[in-house]
């Protein structure tokens, strides 16, 4: 099954990018309408002056529900409520605009919005800022008000500056470079004040694209070079589940999945994930029996799980934690010693296979053991020779 349609409902990521081009819709649907000032869908019920409003306001909730939706793309419990806000707000300026160019908008969000409503469960990640951006974002907000109460402080030395309202006016242009010339300074103190506003505003806004935008530039060259990022593990779903890495069993298994399923490796030494992740695998590093790790990484949302690894102890507790998390899953498991079959069994496992078995084949073979050749080809995917079962007679 692929990630599009996940148990008769639609994927989380579906979702995400449907509210993406919702955004995409609404900024252009504002654009357009005010150019073009159309408003033919009503026949001129809606008053002009509604229809203009809702063309500017319109490409704003577009560039908000735009951040919603980079949100909902990291499973953002925030960005869902904000995006289940802004839909349906786009599709009503979609209305008030009352342009034909508005219909797609209209019909995106009202397809939408129900999808976004019953994905609630899938977007549960809380919103945890770093050090950098809670700076970024402290720099921004006090560089502007630095502008604008110190503007309306020096009023009397500015043209045109009568109001809070005129001195925010002024720093947002300033500190953004525009300086359309209707406010201005009319001493040297003024302008000194201002080229500060300009220094510290310009500052604030670059800090925070750098901190917003570096994050998404470093997760699309992780996905160039299939190393897996937070963003890509919160939404995968129906995917294999590596727990653990063996050298004998695991390389053979990613080897044989040739990317047709999506898979998740799960290691814990730091060494090894890195050398994986020069191979480009998908590689998270961590505890493979943690079950704050195996939330994150989709353990409800998996299709399978594999733990094939060389220590049948550390299997035995991946196993076991994994059922606990999903009790529906199916498991396979990896035996290195015989004897430990059972135990991986009761631990959870659905199957086990244990290589040791190949090594008595093997041996049976060397000493002439009567059907071995027939079940060495029967391993080896010839379907014309008898099934297993009847080897264990």
């Amino acid at each position: 099954m692929e990630w599009g349609v996940l148990q008769g409902g639609v994927s989380a990521r579906i979702v995400a990018w449907l509210t993406i081009g919702v955004a995409l819709l609404s900024i252009a649907t504002g654009l357009v309408a005010t150019a073009t000032g159309d408003g033919g869908l009503f026949g001129g019920a809606i008053p002009i002056a509604v229809r203009t409003t809702a063309s500017y306001t319109g490409t704003i909730v577009g560039f908000l529900l735009l951040i919603s939706a980079v949100g909902l793309r990291r499973g953002l419990r925030t960005a869902w409520y904000a995006s289940s806000v802004l839909v349906p707000l786009a599709g009503i300026h979609g209305l008030l605009q009352s342009s034909p160019y508005s219909l797609p908008l209209i019909g995106a969000s009202l397809v939408t919005f129900p999808l976004l409503l019953g994905t609630r469960r899938r977007f549960e990640r809380p919103l945890a800022l770093t050090a950098a951006q809670l700076a970024a974002a402290a720099a921004v907000v006090g560089a502007q008000l630095y502008g604008t109460f110190g503007a309306y402080a020096l009023q009397d030395d500015f043209a045109n500056l009568d109001s809070l309202f005129d001195a925010f006016y002024f720093t947002v242009i300033t500190a953004s470079t525009v300086g359309y010339g209707d406010i201005y300074p009319m001493t040297t103190f003024a302008r000194a004040f201002g080229m500060t506003v300009i220094i510290f505003g310009t500052g604030s806004f670059a800090v925070a694209l750098g901190v917003l935008f570096t994050p998404i530039v470093e997760n699309r060259f992780a996905s160039a070079l299939g190393r897996t990022t937070d963003t890509n593990v919160e939404l995968m779903e129906n995917h294999l589940l590596v727990l653990g890495y063996g050298r004998l069993l695991t390389e053979s298994i990613i080897d044989e999945l040739g990317g047709r399923t999506e898979y998740l490796l799960v290691v814990d030494d730091t060494d090894l994930a890195s050398e994986l992740r020069e191979r480009r695998q998908n590689v998270l590093h961590g505890d493979p029996s943690d079950e704050k790790l195996l939330r994150r990484v989709g353990i409800e949302r998996a299709q399978s799980v594999l733990v094939a690894t060389d220590n049948d102890a550390e299997d035995a507790l991946a196993v076991l934690t994994a059922r606990q998390l999903n009790p529906d899953v199916r498991i396979v498991a990896g035996a290195t010693e015989s004897e430990n079959v059972a135990k991986l069994r009761r631990a959870g496992a659905d199957v086990v296979v244990s290589p040791s078995f190949i090594g008595r084949l093997l041996v049976k073979a060397a000493l002439g053991g009567e059907h071995v050749e027939e079940l060495a080809d029967r391993l080896a995917g010839d379907d014309a020779n008898r099934t297993l079962d009847e080897f264990q007679r």
